[in-house]
């Protein structure tokens, strides 16, 4: 045996020395270790933390439940650590399915997993991570109707969701079930966390944010893109919160209402803001709550209503035309004189358009205020007898360009293309990149 081969050994035999000093006396129940050895192996890293708490903080997590509200961008990184960790009870609630426009950033499934529920696919990577983790899956959409029966049973519920209306309800139930949050969220290259309903004492959802965001400047992760390390960093925030929680880290004591806020670009930075304690007046923490178990199940309160929704529908059926009639009447014809206007954003038109289109966003043409003269200046042959068709990425965008081209640019011949590029990719060309 050569020196370092010794020098490896007595560090092992260290090591060895250090966890059997922390575990120190073995706990016994009739005469039985209170976890199996192979537990006793896996955990050991983390039990000789100092103020982990030895054995006694393992059976914590052990004996914990946790509900995680989404298998995506937030729920992926935060899973597999609280597996790891050897969390007893692991609920994944979520009914969608892989894309392989999730990989980038949801490190749980693979390119197998493609097509696969979410939650299924998560499950059996979590079952391969640690056997001794039961994994409970919802392929459901949470809803007033099923929220409480799949909430009740669990300690802490973690809201990995992009979307208010669902926040809300995931916060309500919570409150009504005394169940303390960590409700994260993130989108392109930032996230922010906080913990909501600490011990029924602590702020819930509706005190940090009484009214919703109006829809138009709530963005999805389809629509306003990710950074995949960049929202993996706050689900593994989220695990560690998590573990805090079960810890008994926090107690009413010395629990803050807190909101961390990371950012990945230009520079990381993860700034801690000191939050208000709960609203005497919130309409469902408060004394006086109106949102309570009895209203949700009976669907008295409108999630759909108060958050609203962005309507995209304003266009007549004759001012839309399908990509099959596109691509017959136009596309395959030569010499036609129309205009075929791209209105998504300018670095999604880079990555991926149709040829001789002119890119202007909805927001350039509501800033142009309907002056035509502008608009000539992207579009030099444009006329107010000139035919225009209008495209996006799904078709929602553009039926608001329509408008706006026939209603303040009094432009009378423009029609938008159903389902947008993707769709025209989809139907019609599928050799064209889709993102």
């Amino acid at each position: 045996m050569n020196l370092e081969d010794r020098k490896e050994l007595e560090a092992l035999r260290k090591e060895n020395a250090e966890l059997k000093r922390k575990l120190g006396v073995q706990k016994f129940q009739n005469d039985e270790l209170a976890m199996s050895l192979e537990e006793f192996k896996r955990y050991g890293r983390q039990m000789i933390v100092e103020t982990f708490g030895g054995v006694d903080g393992q059976l914590k997590l052990r004996n914990a439940k946790v509900l995680i509200i989404g298998a995506g961008g937030l729920g992926c990184p935060c899973l597999p650590y609280l597996a790891g960790a050897g969390i007893g009870h692991i609920g994944i609630v979520d009914n969608d399915v892989v894309d392989t426009s999730n990989l980038h950033r949801q490190v749980l499934h693979s390119s197998n997993s493609v097509g696969k529920l979410k939650c299924d696919s998560a499950k059996e990577f979590l079952q391969k991570l640690n056997p001794h983790v039961e994994v409970t899956t919802y392929p459901v959409r949470l809803s007033h109707a099923n929220c409480f029966g799949i909430f009740t049973g669990y300690d802490y519920v973690l809201d990995c969701t992009d979307t208010p209306l669902t926040r809300y309800l995931i916060s309500d139930v919570a409150v009504c079930l005394g169940m303390t949050v960590v409700s994260a969220s993130g989108l392109g290259y930032e996230g922010q966390l906080s913990i909501l309903n600490f011990k029924s004492m602590g702020p819930c959802y509706r005190c940090f944010y009484p009214a919703p965001p109006s829809p138009s400047n709530v963005s999805s992760c389809q629509e306003g893109g990710v950074i995949g390390p960049c929202i993996g960093l706050v689900g593994i925030m989220m695990a560690v919160e998590t573990i805090k929680l079960i810890m008994g880290v926090y107690t009413e004591e010395n629990f803050e209402p807190f909101l961390l806020q990371y950012s990945g670009f230009p520079h990381q930075t993860l700034r801690r803001f000191k939050m208000r304690g709960r609203k005497p007046n919130c309409i469902s923490c408060g004394p006086d709550s109106t949102v309570n178990r009895a209203a949700i199940l009976a669907g008295g309160i409108n999630y759909e209503l108060f958050c609203g929704k962005r309507n995209y529908d304003v266009c007549k059926p004759e001012e839309r035309i399908t990509v099959e009639e596109f691509e017959k009447a136009y596309m395959s014809q030569e010499g036609l004189d129309y205009t075929l206007l791209d209105v998504r954003p300018h670095h999604h038109y880079d990555i991926s358009h149709l040829p001789n289109t002119f890119n202007i966003t909805v927001k350039e043409l509501r800033d142009m205020d309907g002056n035509m003269d502008l608009l000539k200046r992207h579009i030099p042959k444009l006329t107010d007898r000139s035919e225009v068709l209008v495209m996006c990425r799904y078709g929602n965008d553009s039926q608001l360009a329509t408008k706006l081209l026939k209603d303040e640019f009094k432009i009378s011949t423009v029609r938008d293309i159903r389902g947008g590029l993707f769709k025209y990719i989809d139907e019609i060309n599928p050799s064209l990149p889709k993102y």
